[in-house]
């Protein structure tokens, strides 16, 4: 009983279990052996009313996550941790390399191409989202530091 009353609230509250966010073309970048850092690039949609953001993300595959973006000094590029990612109404948001990402660090072993890691998204909205994506080759960029 207590149980169907806390749903309840939270549906009633505005909030969902459910996530909000559509989530499309994700992946992660393979690794050589013993590298510290890999990273994950995918699409966010947001088809509601309200803007939505990514707040956090956490995998069994590495010791912690971070949100970043990339931003240019003089010719170098380099990256930044920032609080959240903002998916405005109606509007899509792609996390791709040289722009905003996930930062996976103390990689718990090497990504190798045709893996499969899993991944925890949380959102402002409450919402959260379990999934599994592909491990593929991308290329680095040149004059990056972090």
């Amino acid at each position: 009983m207590r149980a169907l009353i806390l749903i309840t609230s939270l549906m009633l509250s505005g909030y969902s279990l459910a996530a909000s966010l559509e989530l499309t073309g994700a992946y992660a970048r393979a690794t050589p052996p013993n590298a510290p850092t890999s990273a994950i690039f995918l699409q966010l949609s947001n088809p509601t009313e309200r803007s939505i953001s990514l707040i956090s993300a956490n995998t069994p595959a590495a010791g912690r996550v971070e949100l970043h973006t990339m931003i240019m000094d003089g010719d170098v590029m380099k990256m930044r941790q920032i609080e959240k990612i903002e998916v405005p109404a109606h509007s899509t948001v792609e996390l791709k390399p040289g722009g905003l990402h996930l930062m996976l660090f103390d990689l718990q072993h090497a990504f190798e191409e045709g893996q499969q890691l899993s991944l925890d998204l949380h959102f402002s909205d409450g919402s959260q989202q379990h999934i599994k994506l592909p491990v593929k080759k991308v290329m680095l960029m040149k004059n990056m530091q972090h």
